[in-house]
């Protein structure tokens, strides 16, 4: 089965259901999403994969910049789309998709949701 990675090397929950998915001995597709960003399609693609919305997979960690002009009811969906392509680390990780699905690997112990 091969496995689509949603990976950032410098997050260590993201190394660790990297090195699972290999001692495992499942094919990994490992996309780091920071060098190469998902365009819009392709992260909505994810979205309906994970049967989430933007908001379900920002990450506001470390991102005060970047969300520091977020209006008081939050960002609408669009308007985090927007963001999250042009930004890709408010995309949180690691995310993991298979034919049985995709999951956002947090806590780790996840991936075995789609494995």
């Amino acid at each position: 089965m091969i496995v689509t990675l949603w990976h950032n090397p410098k997050c260590s929950t993201s190394r660790r259901v990297l090195a699972d998915l290999q001692a495992g001995g499942h094919e990994v597709q490992v996309v780091e999403y920071l060098k190469t960003p998902p365009d819009r399609a392709a992260l909505v693609d994810m979205l309906a994969a994970l049967k989430a919305r933007p908001a379900d997979i920002l990450r506001r960690r470390g991102n005060d910049d970047l969300l520091a002009n977020e209006p008081a009811g939050g960002y609408g969906d669009e308007a985090l789309l927007d963001l999250m392509v042009e930004h890709p680390i408010l995309i949180e990780r690691p995310i993991a998709r298979s034919p049985k699905g995709a999951v956002l690997c947090r806590p780790a112990e996840r991936l075995a949701e789609v494995l």
